[in-house]
């Protein structure tokens, strides 16, 4: 299976980026940021993501050091 982006975990999860920062109690610009590269979520918000999207964290594709 492919590496999935942070965008398509959070739609496949069926949240709207308000929604997804809702979830993490962080700001919609940090969402904006993750998906853009410029900033990376935590492994503990990487497991959340997981969890909420049902697509295992080897999947999920994260830009710089996490891969």
């Amino acid at each position: 299976m492919p590496k999935i982006s942070l965008e398509a975990v959070r739609v496949n999860a069926g949240y709207n980026q308000k929604e997804w920062a809702e979830k993490f109690g962080i700001s919609n610009a940090t969402v904006v940021n993750w998906e853009k590269g410029k900033t990376e979520p935590t492994l503990s918000q990487l497991r959340k993501m997981s969890e909420l999207s049902g697509i295992p964290m080897d999947f999920i594709f994260v830009p710089n050091n996490f891969n």
